[in-house]
């Protein structure tokens, strides 16, 4: 059996698979902290007290001690900030916080060719500009740092003890050479880092160390356990789909949204914000737009209404299409296509008689028409991918995947376990370093797949339309 880890933005997933099929699965929610407008935070510690607790509830499935290996995967551009005891200096600062805009412009500017170099523009939520923000708004907590981590890569040290990453994780820093996926010294001394910081770069099937007697004690797996590198979310939702081989295409759905295009040639595309980054096999890259706020809106709503995702859902179902308001759905800002850390969220066209499923419709036809968006920033990159595969929680939903369908022109596939896709990807790529797989292997796609095709566009063409001129319309007002 091999384990797969994911430390998520809202809850740590772990799936326990053989080579071929999930066997059980785990989660443990957790919550962000806002401290001040655009911050998102949490601590490391509790992504560790997640992990601990979700593997404790796995353990009352399977026999922990009967894994082989284990893989990582996790939410990216998080910047964990250690200390020389490897203590955390301060909550982690996550990959959906805006604080970090001035010094993205500052960084374009002293670096016109960073997104050839580094695969996109600078953004507030990559590492890297989150660095100098720190040294000039928090000096104290700058001048403690003696290694910087990703998510994932915190959990790797408190259970095998070593600083390490994969180049997935590692493209989404803006500190990564793309084409020669190495740390770039340019880009790391212009946002105030020495390499030295950095992690070792391992590609994410290999070894980064074994479980140590203290992370076995404390969590049930077994001493001397190999941990591989794993990936950032994006390359191990894509390996649980088999999107390793030019041709692959997928969505993703959890709190962000990614659309994921692999390939074996290094394509950047930065002025259309489409990230061109290296994956976590070696020889591959993949074009990714990346959306800050995936199926997270339904959540949102939810919480506003007092009803469940299903509830949403359910409810959005039953709401005539004539009077849907429009919703622009960018609670934490956007990133792809957009690159806007200040557009916000909004309504438009609510009446005195909308209806709580018309405002539920309106937020659910808003992520599909931001998977519209994204599909069309690519150009004709896409034009070559028969279907998408959809993974992430929000796949869960017919409803949004028909309309993604309709919206994009592409058929959605839905596999079986679709919603432990990078937590699956980290156990597969555990798998491959135990030898159990091979990196062919990682590219053979899930069977039983459910398909959603394209439906006439009819009256959602016109509320796209109405969509996208009603964010340039907000953009202007900002």
């Amino acid at each position: 059996m091999y384990l797969g880890i994911d430390i998520g933005t809202s809850a740590v997933k772990v799936v326990c698979a053989d080579t071929a099929r999930i066997m059980a699965t785990a989660s443990v929610e957790m919550q962000t902290s806002s401290p001040q407008p655009g911050w998102s935070e949490q601590h490391p510690d509790l992504w560790w007290r997640a992990t601990w607790d979700a593997l404790r509830k796995l353990g009352e499935q399977i026999a922990l001690a009967d894994v082989r290996a284990v893989g990582l995967s996790g939410q990216m551009h998080g910047a964990v900030l250690l200390d020389q005891y490897l203590y955390p200096i301060r909550p982690a600062i996550l990959w959906n916080d805006s604080r970090a805009a001035k010094e993205c412009g500052e960084l374009r500017d002293a670096l016109p060719q960073i997104g050839q170099i580094a695969g996109v523009l600078p953004l507030p939520g990559f590492t890297a500009p989150k660095i100098t923000w720190l040294k000039r708004h928090e000096p104290e907590s700058y001048d403690r740092i003696a290694h910087i981590l990703l998510p994932k890569d915190y959990i790797g040290l408190r259970l095998h003890g070593a600083l390490a990453t994969d180049p997935c994780d590692a493209a989404g820093t803006l500190w990564l050479d793309q084409a020669v996926r190495q740390w770039h010294s340019g880009i790391a001394e212009a946002t105030h880092v020495a390499t030295h910081w950095l992690p070792q770069i391992s590609d994410g099937h290999e070894v980064a160390g074994t479980i140590t007697a203290d992370a076995a004690n404390q969590t049930g797996l077994k001493p001397g356990v190999p941990v591989v590198a794993g990936g950032g979310d994006a390359a191990t939702g894509a390996v649980s789909l088999g999107a390793t081989e030019p041709g692959r295409g997928f969505i993703s759905l959890g709190t962000s949204g990614q659309l994921f295009v692999a390939d074996r040639v290094y394509k950047p595309n930065p002025e259309r914000y489409v990230h061109a980054f290296a994956h976590t096999l070696p020889d591959r890259w993949f074009q990714m737009a990346a959306m800050l706020n995936g199926a997270r809106p339904i959540a949102w709503i939810g919480g506003q209404l007092g009803l469940s995702a299903a509830e949403v859902i359910a409810m959005a179902e039953t709401a005539p299409q004539d009077r849907v308001p429009i919703f622009l759905p960018y609670l934490t800002g956007e990133r792809s296509p957009h690159g806007d850390p200040h557009i916000r969220a909004c309504f438009f066209g609510l009446e005195d008689a909308t209806t709580r499923a018309e405002i539920c419709r309106s937020v659910v036809e808003a992520i599909a028409f931001c998977f519209a968006d994204a599909a069309q920033s690519f150009g004709d990159s896409i034009d070559g991918l028969s279907d998408l595969a959809a993974i992430g929680g929000g796949s869960r939903s017919d409803l949004l995947l028909g309309l993604i369908a309709t919206v994009t022109g592409k058929p959605i596939l839905r596999s079986e376990g679709a919603d432990s896709g990078p937590a699956y990807g980290a156990a597969r790529l555990a798998a491959c370093g135990d030898k159990a797989l091979t990196i062919e292997d990682l590219a053979i796609q899930p069977a039983g797949s459910v398909r959603f095709d394209p439906a006439e566009m009819g009256a959602l063409s016109d509320r796209l339309g109405r969509f996208r001129a009603l964010y340039k319309a907000v953009r202007a007002a900002f």
